[in-house]
């Protein structure tokens, strides 16, 4: 048996509101929101009297999803400041495809991004960036230009 898909990434967020303003920006949609709690809810995350807020964001294709994720209890513990370096192991980061890389980080940077370094040319093929998102995630943008 082999992998069908990958469903979803998920992020754990303070904001929902936020996270979905700033990925709504980017391009994503809402696909749907939820209240998530009770002993399935439990079993799954192996935690006791879980209660989340979800919203379910949709890529523009159709193809993937972010699900951001608050959690109302247990409180949300932080495993690592916000600014650990891009090299930090564990979850790296999620990169997107855009068409204008420059007018993307305009947009972003009302909900709180943060550029990490600058705009590079990657061999003449893609524009790249890093920024800082919601939660301190990176958020990594790829415009093909060649």
């Amino acid at each position: 048996m082999a992998v069908q898909r990958m469903d979803n990434v998920a992020i754990v967020v303070d904001d929902l509101e936020a996270a979905v303003a700033f990925y709504s920006e980017l391009g994503l949609e809402v696909e749907g929101r939820a209240s998530i709690e009770g002993a399935v809810a439990d079993e799954t995350v192996g935690l006791e009297g879980v209660r989340t807020d979800i919203a379910m964001m949709r890529m523009p294709d159709g193809h993937g999803r972010l699900e951001l994720t608050v959690y109302h209890h247990p409180a949300a513990v932080s495993s690592q400041p916000p600014s650990l370096p891009p090299n930090t192991l564990g979850l790296h980061r999620v990169m997107f495809a855009v068409d204008d890389i420059e007018d993307t980080i305009a947009r972003l940077r009302p909900h709180g991004a943060e550029l990490l370094g600058r705009v590079a040319d990657y061999e003449g093929i893609y524009r790249l960036c890093y920024l800082r998102g919601p939660a301190g995630i990176i958020v990594a943008l790829a415009e093909q230009i060649g």
